[in-house]
């Protein structure tokens, strides 16, 4: 029916799933490489342990009825694979109905990985593709054309997903307002990315040009995506080009990935690209009335969730990142309301002597993204997240965020504990555990460009405090 879809966003939509599936691709991969150290049986925030203490209807996931790290590796593992089959054209190979249960399957076992995931899985990210992994379910595929009111429901999280980030800036930090906060966000962000050096060089008037463009890129454009086309196929792109540039500039998870992905599919590509008659009206069926029914069900089922995360755009509270279901269904977005002026880094390190002296030897461990060696420069892992990295620019922040982590993440250390140790980098005892471990809080900054050519360092770093006095492993028996 014309009503119902429009073979106009045939490839459109073809972009948009396939891209997605390479997106849960990466998450399932993430999770299936790091979650013994995480959340494993022996992790520092056990499945076990939260599963006893949640119930099912406030986290539902599969592991609330049997949990085992071998049966949480090949869940995830499973993940994976069936994210790269529907990526490589799989979902578009079989009936509708079997492609639906495709799409259904990821969603649900990757909402079992994130509603058990704990601080660990606390990112925007995690219900970003949950949401949009659950409105592809009913996207359908080759069989049917692009159902309309699913790809308009595409462009109202879109739009959140902008809008929300925009209206948070206004409200919080002032230099949102006063066009200064990308004076530091480059050096204090999360994760810096290798140009991210560069960026933080720029010019102070293209720093605030930076700021302005983005306040038109959340504040503007997304008011465009409900005008008709090309309007709304050219306010996507512009997003697409912000977003770009967020990639260049750092490391944020496949939150930029995501948000390309669900720009592409406001985009009338076979218009833009210049293709008259993309699809012939015999080569598309028109929907089963089933499916109709259910994509009616889905957008009044959407329509009615949306208005805890439409009150939350208009409230002066508005929080961020929120989800108001335990299904993750439909939920608020948003980040960095407030920039930090100054990076902070907590520098972990172990020695071999039982006591310390004045001539105690410490060794630091090394991150995989998050700064530590001064001469070592930041590296691209985005669309992949590092949960630990992650979480510990926000210890430095404050102890509160790492108060149920750290402490077993130290435990793990004194015991050389191989899934752990999968996590970092660089392990300064190979051989033999450290006999202590220690955390310093370190003041970092960008060197300049006369230092960079003086020094060969990236980083300058001052000490600031301790964070965790030198501490021994407990034997298992006086714990």
């Amino acid at each position: 029916m014309e009503w119902f879809t429009n073979s106009d966003y045939w490839l459109s939509r073809l972009v948009f799933q396939r891209a997605l599936a390479v997106v849960y691709v990466v998450a399932f991969v993430a999770a299936a490489r790091q979650f013994r150290a995480l959340i494993g049986e022996r992790g520092m925030l056990p499945v076990p342990l939260f599963v006893r203490r949640v119930p099912f209807r406030k986290a539902p996931s599969v592991f609330h009825l049997r949990y085992s790290d071998r049966l949480f590796g090949a869940w995830s593992w499973a993940g994976a694979l069936l994210a790269a089959a529907v990526a490589g054209g799989a979902a578009d190979a079989v009936p509708l109905w079997a492609a639906m249960v495709m799409w259904a399957a990821l969603w649900v076992m990757y909402l079992s990985v994130v509603n058990v995931g704990q601080t660990w899985y606390g990112f925007g990210w995690e219900s970003l593709l949950l949401e949009t992994g659950f409105l592809a379910v009913f996207l359908g595929n080759a069989d049917t054309g692009p159902p309309v009111l699913v790809m308009w429901l595409l462009r109202w999280l879109l739009f959140r997903v902008e809008f929300g980030a925009g209206l948070i800036k206004m409200r919080g930090d002032r230099c949102w307002r006063d066009l200064t906060c990308l004076y530091y966000h480059h050096e204090t962000q999360p994760m810096p990315g290798p140009l991210s050096w560069f960026f933080h060089h720029l010019p102070k008037p293209l720093h605030r040009v930076e700021v302005a463009a983005n306040h038109v890129a959340q504040l503007v454009f997304p008011l465009l995506l409900f005008t008709p086309q090309p309007v709304a196929g050219w306010a996507a792109l512009a997003v697409v080009v912000t977003q770009l540039w967020l990639v260049l500039s750092g490391n944020f998870a496949w939150l930029n990935w995501l948000t390309i992905v669900l720009a592409a599919s406001a985009v009338d590509l076979p218009g833009l690209l210049g293709f008259s008659d993309p699809v012939r009206p015999s080569s598309v069926a028109g929907p089963p009335v089933w499916f109709e029914v259910l994509v009616v069900a889905v957008t009044v089922l959407v329509a009615v969730l949306s208005y805890r995360p439409a009150l939350n755009l208009l409230s002066r509270q508005q929080r961020m990142n929120t989800s108001f279901d335990p299904l993750r269904l439909v939920n608020s977005y948003g980040a960095f309301g407030s920039v930090t002026r100054s990076r902070r880094e907590i520098v972990v390190e172990g020695t071999e002597d039982a006591v310390v002296t004045p001539a105690t030897v410490w060794h630091e461990y090394g991150f995989r993204g998050k700064p530590g060696d001064v001469r070592r420069l930041p590296r691209q892992y985005a669309p992949y997240h590092l949960r630990l990295d992650w979480m510990m620019w926000f210890a430095a922040l404050s102890p509160a965020y790492a108060r149920t982590w750290f402490g077993p993440f130290v435990e793990r250390l004194l015991e050389n504990d191989p899934a752990t140790l999968r996590l970092l980098r660089h392990n300064p005892f190979p051989d033999v555990p450290p006999a202590q471990v220690r955390a310093r809080v370190f003041l970092y900054r960008f060197t300049t460009w006369r230092e960079l050519r003086e020094t060969g360092a990236w980083w300058h770093r001052t000490e600031v405090r301790e964070f965790l006095p030198p501490t021994a492993r407990v034997p298992h028996g006086r714990r």
